[in-house]
């Protein structure tokens, strides 16, 4: 295979690496379409269009459903993937996964971590014709019945948003134990049901509910950030300004297969390093609702494993 013509030198990496394998790099989304790890893939995607000759179609974006994340992560470990094109989107959630042992027998030094994108936060939605217009009436609602109201999410009991569930019904003073919550695979099959009014909350991330937001379909009532957020969402409310004490961060990222070689990874993260410190990524990652988180190689390696013992600790206090 030849290689493009005219590439920018600093955005060579995975496509000269490319044309020593695979036709060109794909990146996994571990659930179905719609959600967080889709956008990680999207945006990946628009990074790598310089390396590919302005080429859209440059990367394919490849989905792989089941346990939210955990067939891929499984696969990849088991399977030893080693193909330098392959990468695999990840999130605070699958962190949260790990760290509770739904992604198997494996541990965080299982893969190799190669970069972090973007760090979004929390939001808490309702249909635009609910009754709940304010965190102040969900957690009044939540203090009369804590089983009054369905909250929906994308991932189990124990998942990242099954935890903003959790942690809202007990500031409203209750057991969280004792919430109704529906799981589905992925934040937009979640917000799909919160629209179709299947469930009455739904606790996800702001990526996945920014543009239901702006279309009118649904109520934004908190964002668990430390500060109000710039952008379209900028009069949404902090969960902190409603007195509510909660911050979850969401950071998005990429990991790839343990046989990788490591000349491959290596290529891949000074290619990544060299995009991230450019203007440009900063307006795409913002564009997506994001901020941008950069980080690449063994530092990613170190926060995962320091993410992964904190929800652990945390995983314990709520009874998991």
């Amino acid at each position: 295979m030849n290689a493009p013509a005219q590439l920018p030198d600093r955005h060579r990496g995975p496509v000269r690496a490319a044309c020593r394998g695979r036709a060109r790099p794909q990146c996994i989304v571990p659930a179905k379409s719609g959600g967080g790890f889709d956008l990680t893939c999207q945006l990946l995607r628009d990074m790598l269009r310089p390396a590919a000759g302005g080429d859209a179609t440059g990367m394919d974006i490849r989905y792989l459903p089941g346990g939210i994340g955990a067939v891929a992560f499984d696969r990849a470990v088991t399977q030893r993937w080693s193909d330098p094109q392959t990468v695999v989107a990840f999130s605070t959630g699958s962190l949260v996964n790990l760290a509770q042992g739904k992604f198997g027998p494996h541990s965080p030094d299982d893969v190799r971590w190669l970069a972090t994108l973007g760090t979004e936060y929390g939001v808490v939605a309702v249909r635009r014709n609910s009754q709940i217009d304010s965190l102040a009436t969900l957690r009044a609602r939540l203090r009369a019945d804590p089983a009054g109201l369905t909250f929906g999410a994308g991932g189990s009991v124990g998942s990242q948003d099954w935890i903003k569930a959790a942690l809202l019904v007990k500031a409203a003073g209750k057991d969280h134990r004792a919430m109704r919550f529906v799981s589905f695979e992925g934040g937009g099959q979640a917000v799909a049901a919160l629209r179709g009014g299947h469930v009455d909350v739904f606790c996800g991330d702001a990526a996945e509910a920014t543009q239901v937001f702006l279309s009118g379909e649904v109520r934004l009532i908190a964002v668990l950030a430390p500060h109000r957020l710039t952008g379209p969402l900028a009069q949404v409310p902090t969960a902190r300004e409603q007195g509510v004490d909660l911050v979850w961060p969401t950071v998005r990222g990429l990991y790839m297969g343990p046989d990788v070689p490591a000349r491959d990874y290596d290529e891949w993260v000074r290619t990544l390093r060299r995009i991230m410190a450019s203007p440009e990524f900063r307006r795409m990652v913002n564009a997506r609702g994001l901020e941008p988180s950069p980080m690449t190689g063994s530092e990613v390696q170190q926060y995962v494993r320091a993410e992964v013992t904190r929800m652990q600790a945390l995983a314990r206090s709520l009874h998991l």
